[in-house]
């Protein structure tokens, strides 16, 4: 045979290996791929491109087939298994990701299904780079019974394996029910779209077995997971801007936990802000938004807040100061005066807990009346709950700053990451009240027979109040006791914390050999 020849069947062989690529990336066929895009979603491998720099996916298991041959499943075919997963680059840095594909067989997970997403987040785990599961299926491939429920397991067990050491991101942008739910339950952070919901159990299973009537949306829809259960982090209108804000998230974090966050180009203006003093109104009991404060001082203005809907009464969130990436920590006191309770307590215990795994300074800002009182809270287990912040900030060794910006009181003082938990530095502005309890509070139960035999109890009332502010609460008898490190001009917080910020790079702490402390749960 020619030399001619041989090249006419290897073009013939690319040819055909051509069509088959073409074919397997039309995933469920034209029809069904059209369907995905009349309800406002993205199919599987166009969020791929969205969320990848362009050129820079490779593809794994393209040909990947199930092997089932009963209720109708043999010779059916399922391109690629009904789940795209590969490597690419975000920004330059490389991530491994998977994404479902519902256009085929609705995107449930079969055996083969689930071993590919498994090994892809193996992949992550051995080079060290984050994991980004794009979730859009009718859960398990019922067709593959055991198989499907053992393909999941792989799953989950994969999840844990990469928890804490490589960052892992969820986008929910469609139905996500039944033991796939779990998943994104495991991974760091959850995207959801308003186009999807979550639940273990749907509106009808629930509706036989326990009688309650309830939509889809109301039951699982993003809105519910935000502000009800919170479930997930972020809520996006659409897929697109849920890939957008999984890139500028990713942007903040480090690719596994043996790196430090990238620094990015800054603003090296740390110059005094005559604004910021005037944020924060002097009288204690009134409001404000924290959130002022801290675009105030942060690179830019630039805070992607974490849960913004879940658990007001406290604010999450990343930042940069000097290029640097921090994770920020804020009493609300807009919202519950910024009591701790709960479901603030849990969100911000789990956010400092990662920032700590993923090398992220921690910047505390305080404005604290204390914990939620209340039957309810009681019952619900506020003590267990509360104590997750203080294993939280006790067991975190990378650099902890506290700011107590006005009341800093009672075992919510302690909870904020003081002094005593390992705070690296604590700086006071000229209004903190740092104290077991609000003065008001206190005199009733010092001085309750003073008040009872005074003549004028208002007045005596108001002269004992400012007494035991002036002992015990201003920010110099903390500062006096070094439970303060400094108290700081307001306009001047962004130098003193990016100083902080540069001399506790290098901070080393050795803790007592163990296989790991054991958090409240």
């Amino acid at each position: 045979m020619s030399a001619d020849s041989k090249r006419r069947t290897m073009d013939e062989l690319v040819q055909e290996l051509r069509e088959k690529k073409d074919h397997l990336r039309q995933g469920g066929g034209p029809d069904r791929l059209a369907k995905q895009k009349e309800q406002g979603k993205l199919t599987a491998r166009e969020r791929v491109e969205t969320l990848l720099d362009p050129g820079s996916f490779e593809e794994f298991g393209l040909f990947a087939s199930h092997r089932q041959s009963h209720f109708g499943m043999a010779g059916k075919e399922a391109p690629a298994d009904g789940v795209v997963t590969g490597a690419g680059s975000i920004d330059g840095r490389l991530v491994h990701l998977a994404s479902q594909d519902f256009t085929v067989l609705g995107g449930s997970a079969g055996e083969i299904h689930s071993h590919k997403v498994a090994d892809v987040m193996g992949m992550a785990l051995q080079t060290g780079t984050p994991f980004v599961f794009l979730n859009d299926s009718g859960g398990a491939r019922v067709q593959e019974g055991i198989d499907s429920l053992s393909g999941y397991g792989r799953v989950f067990y994969a999840n844990v394996e990469l928890s804490g050491a490589v960052p892992q991101i969820s986008l929910i942008c469609g139905p996500c029910a039944g033991g796939a739910a779990y998943s994104p339950a495991l991974t760091d952070f959850v995207i959801q779209t308003k186009q999807s919901q979550m639940f273990i159990t749907g509106p009808q299973v629930i509706k036989q077995v326990t009688g309650e009537q309830i939509t889809a949306e109301a039951l699982g829809g993003a809105d519910a997971h935000m502000t009800l259960s919170g479930v997930n982090h972020f809520v996006a209108e659409d897929d697109e801007e849920a890939l957008h804000l999984c890139r500028r998230l990713l942007s903040f974090l480090p690719a596994n936990n043996l790196e430090d966050p990238p620094r990015v180009p800054f603003d090296n203006n740390v110059d005094p802000d005559p604004g910021l003093p005037g944020i924060v109104p002097v009288e204690p009991k009134q409001g404000y938004d924290v959130r002022d404060v801290i675009g105030a001082i942060v690179d830019r203005g630039d805070f992607l807040e974490v849960q913004e809907g879940y658990a007001r009464n406290i604010v999450v969130g990343f930042a940069r100061i000097l290029g640097r990436s921090v994770g920020v920590i804020a009493n609300q006191p807009s919202v519950m005066s910024g009591v701790l309770d709960v479901n603030a307590s849990t969100k911000a215990s789990r956010f400092i807990r990662f920032c700590n795994a993923f090398n992220i300074s921690l910047v505390t800002f305080v404005d604290v009346p204390g914990f939620l009182p209340g039957v309810a809270q009681e019952h619900g287990g506020i003590i267990r709950h509360g104590a997750k912040m203080l294993f939280a900030y006790s067991a975190a060794t990378v650099p902890k700053i506290q700011v107590i910006l006005r009341k800093s009181y009672g075992g919510a003082h302690l909870a904020m990451c003081s002094k005593d938990l390992g705070a690296d530095r604590v700086f006071a502005w000229p209004t903190a009240e740092v104290a077991v309890m609000g003065a008001e509070g206190a005199v009733e139960v010092v001085f309750r027979k003073e008040m009872q035999e005074a003549g004028d109890k208002a007045a005596r009332r108001a002269e004992l109040i400012e007494q035991y502010r002036s002992t015990f609460s201003s920010p110099y008898v903390a500062a006096g006791r070094r439970l303060v490190d400094d108290v700081i001009e307001p306009a001047d917080t962004r130098r003193h914390l990016a100083q902080a910020l540069e001399y506790l790079q290098a901070k080393r702490e050795v803790r007592p050999p163990k296989k790991h402390g054991l958090i409240p749960l």
